[in-house]
């Protein structure tokens, strides 16, 4: 099976543009431990992470850098 997404989600890596998105990030934050308290996680795709909210079960994705692994801009699907 063929992921679409692949290609840019590569490049998004390779040029570190989720460390540029976390530093324009206004909004909640998650570590790792924060991320399990709060959410089930479905698969990553880096940079991001499919994910199912434990409060409300609704479905998102986060983005994430790796060092310091920081999750942010919830993103619900809809």
């Amino acid at each position: 099976m063929t992921d679409p997404t692949e290609a840019a989600r590569r490049r998004m890596v390779e040029t570190d543009a989720p460390a540029r998105d976390l530093a324009a990030h206004t909004g909640e934050t998650w570590n790792t431990e924060e991320l399990r308290r709060d959410f089930d996680v479905i698969c990553f795709l880096a940079p991001f992470v499919l994910v199912r909210r434990k409060a409300d079960g609704k479905t998102g994705a986060l983005e994430f850098v790796h060092r310091p692994r920081v999750y942010f801009d919830w993103q619900e699907d809809r």
